[in-house]
């Protein structure tokens, strides 16, 4: 018989009431079927369209003259009723799992190259080069309003997520390229540092999307940048990023060193508690990430006291690390301890900084939900555990991070030793509402 298309979901209150999942244990349909009809609506007619048996054969089944044996029709009812593997004792099934966010790598083009070979250039950029044709020369004003511009791409990276934002921030990047050409002096230098921010920008929303190769490659871009323009300090920062790329690209060794190597940068420009306060946590998860407590602890402390240091003063740091307040040290600090397989540690302090920051922080708050999450899974709380992957589950569902989006999938696996489990039957039936 034809199984007409599966309806959406059980309610989350049958799937993790007891007596739904003693039937499930016990296979007992007969008290599965009549709980479907009671709790969630669906009578036996639409079972048997949706299972793929007679309604006669439903009706003996619930009359409990007949019963399921045969594993491929338990699985045909399980699939089209959207009842949980674990629940019956199955695997779970392929509709359990939401596929990951899939990004697909694209290899930034240099602005040289562009400008050099007609041949590859695109619709957009000609659009790109007659439009600075009919600007003209750069002003202050330009300058002016490439910086704000700036600044409202990294408030809506944090607030929704960086990975909508490469078409427009590459785009202004190579905008910029073309201004440089014909600007002079100090207005040259200063377009030279916004391009450097805009390619870190671009690096960072390809790192938001888990392009790993492309975001490299902008950081590289930024690096240079950079340098060209004298800023030291700037380097160190992006330094820094590269330093948190490498610890998610399984290359925490030259985390390590890329950290140590951004110190040494903000240290050669002077006094720069606020920075160094930054730089050190970021050392501090490359050595969690290689499981050395000694040097990670050590980073924590130096992070702390550079922090301290810098209290009354924050105004005179640069404007791109005004972002590292209390909140952001604390909760850092948490997910130091997380990665570094601390859990008991870290709970208390990644708490008390999703207690504090900002609702418009979606990103981050997404982000610092599920390091909550995954230590409380750690410590064995795993009703506090789901309902903290819930929090982010739905953050996740209002922002464009593939990032965070892949943390929340691997969350979800490391739940799978406590698939039978009430809380996480009821965070799985949420991710596929949320995800599907």
């Amino acid at each position: 018989m034809a199984r007409s298309q599966a309806h959406r979901a059980l309610p989350t209150e049958l799937l993790a009431s007891a007596e739904w999942q003693e039937a499930c244990r016990g296979r007992n349909f007969a008290r599965i079927f009549r709980l479907v009809k009671v709790k969630a609506g669906i009578y036996p007619s639409r079972i048997a369209a949706l299972c793929g048996m007679t309604p006669s054969r439903v009706g003996e089944i619930m009359a409990g003259r007949r019963g399921l044996a045969h594993i491929d029709v338990i699985e045909r009812v399980a699939d089209g009723l959207r009842i949980p593997g674990a629940l019956l004792g199955l695997a779970h099934r392929p509709w359990e799992i939401p596929a990951p966010a899939r990004t697909d790598e694209r290899q930034p083009e240099s602005l040289a190259a562009v400008q050099d070979d007609p041949q590859c250039t695109e619709p957009a950029e000609e659009l790109d080069d007659l439009l600075a044709l009919v600007d003209g020369r750069a002003t202050r004003s330009t300058l002016t309003a490439l910086r704000s511009s700036v600044q409202d791409y990294w408030r809506r990276d944090n607030a929704h997520g960086g990975a909508t934002l490469r078409p427009a921030v590459v785009g202004h990047l190579r905008y910029v390229g073309r201004l440089l050409d014909s600007a002079e002096g100090g207005l040259r230098r200063d377009l030279q540092g916004v391009a450097a921010e805009l390619a870190r920008l671009s690096g960072w929303a390809y790192f938001d999307a888990r392009q790993y190769s492309t975001a490299r490659t902008y950081f590289t871009q930024a690096l240079k940048l950079a340098h060209a323009h004298g800023d030291r300090l700037f380097m160190a920062n992006v330094l820094s990023c590269m330093s948190l790329l490498a610890t998610y690209d399984g290359n925490p060794n030259d985390a390590v060193t890329l950290a140590c190597r951004a110190q040494d940068a903000a240290r050669a420009t002077g006094e720069q508690p606020l920075v160094m306060s930054m730089l050190h946590l970021r050392e501090a998860f490359a050595h969690a990430t290689l499981r050395d407590a000694q040097a990670c602890h050590q980073s924590v402390g130096r992070s702390r006291d550079e922090y301290e240091r810098s209290r009354g003063n924050e105004v005179e740091a640069p404007s791109w690390v005004h972002y590292f307040d209390e909140t952001k040290l604390l909760v850092d600090t948490g997910i130091a301890y997380a990665r570094l397989g601390e859990p008991a540690r870290a709970e208390p302090l990644i708490t008390e900084g999703l207690r504090r920051e900002n609702a418009d922080q979606q990103r981050g708050r997404a982000f610092h939900a599920y390091w909550l999450a995954g230590t409380q899974l750690q410590l064995g709380k795993l009703d506090e555990a789901c309902t903290s992957a819930g929090l982010a589950l739905d953050l996740t569902a209002a922002i464009d991070s593939p990032r965070v989006s892949g943390h929340v999938q691997e969350l979800h696996r490391r739940m799978l030793p406590y698939a039978r489990e009430a809380p996480v039957l009821a965070f799985e039936q949420r991710m596929r509402d949320t995800l599907d």
